[in-house]
């Protein structure tokens, strides 16, 4: 007879090759008892899978409808990954994807085993995300140990690193995170600054939660991912363009959405851009659809005057 781990898993296997299993059939393909059986079966419930019993002579078992995946042997940093990958692709500006994207983390998370629910679920419910490019890496221990603070209202401390290489050791209620601008945020309270702070997790290391719970402040913003924009703000960007866009304004806000400050107009509007990289703003802009005339700074002309001259020669006579 296999080991207990290794019956449970062909148990798994088994049940997700057909809807529905004779008890008797499923044990003597197990080669066990009816009686194993079922501490087998509750095993696997115990480990958070849904498994259905039809009770009686003729009875059997099957996975609640929807648990129609592979067996699932997932280490702790998987769990965060994938969980990650879903709630960012629930922001993604891909028609269809959000909402396939909120179903597809809702049938993992039902089938996960209890030990890597607990994590998913706290970056779930602890998370403001909103669809983000690639940008630097974030230890998945790291998001996971911040997400739970959040959830449970923990204290935590950690080492952080700022902008000008300052290290230092941090003490912080947390309160959210923010997946923003490529890049994820801690929203929280500082204890020795005494004021809210966003914290880049990308900068954050060897957090450690205290095991003090503490009571929620108030926050001085409509929400975390606000009060992360409102930081944005005040904070010095390499470039500035603005440019003045042949087009509604509603229709240059569904392009750039946040990244970019769109005055009012009906059929013209004055955009201004914050870029690390003038690229990224020429991109931006060529996304809207629309004519636009840029008034600086003169780099940027330059950079379009060379792009299109470029652009003209891979066309051709075409």
């Amino acid at each position: 007879m296999a080991n207990t781990s290794s019956r449970t898993l062909r148990l798994l296997s088994l049940l997700q090759t057909h809807r529905y299993w004779p008890g008797a059939e499923l044990a003597e393909r197990l080669e066990v008892s009816v009686r194993t059986l079922r501490r087998d079966v509750d095993r696997l419930r115990e480990l958070g899978y849904p498994v259905q019993a039809q009770p009686g002579v003729d009875g059997g078992y099957q996975l609640a409808p929807g648990a129609a995946l592979p067996p699932l042997v997932l280490d702790d940093d998987e769990a965060v990954a994938l969980a990650v990958g879903l709630l960012t692709a629930a922001q993604s500006p891909v028609a269809g994807t959000a909402e396939s994207s909120v179903r597809a983390l809702a049938k993992v998370v039902a089938v996960m085993p209890k030990r890597l629910r607990r994590r998913v679920d706290a970056l779930r419910s602890s998370t403001e995300s909103t669809w983000s490019g690639p940008g630097p890496t974030v230890d998945p221990g790291v998001l996971t140990t911040v997400a739970q603070a959040c959830r449970d209202t923990e204290r935590v401390e950690f080492d952080y690193t700022a902008a000008d290489g300052t290290a230092l050791r941090r003490k912080v209620e947390p309160l959210r995170l923010v997946s923003l601008g490529r890049r994820w945020y801690l929203v929280g309270y500082d204890l020795i600054r005494n004021d809210w702070r966003t914290f880049r997790l990308d900068r954050l290391t060897a957090p450690s939660p205290t095991g003090a719970r503490f009571a929620p402040r108030r926050l001085p913003a409509a929400d975390a991912a606000a009060f992360v924009r409102s930081r944005f703000a005040t904070m010095p960007r390499a470039h500035l363009v603005t440019a003045w866009v042949e087009a509604p304004a509603e229709q240059v806000r569904a392009k750039l959405g946040r990244w970019a400050t769109v005055d009012d107009g009906e059929r013209r509007c004055r955009v201004r851009i914050d870029a690390d990289s003038f690229d990224w703003a020429a991109l931006a802009l060529g996304t809207v659809g629309a004519p636009f005339r840029v008034e600086g700074p003169p780099e940027f002309v330059a950079l379009l005057r060379d792009w299109s001259a470029r652009f003209a020669d891979a066309a051709g006579d075409a």
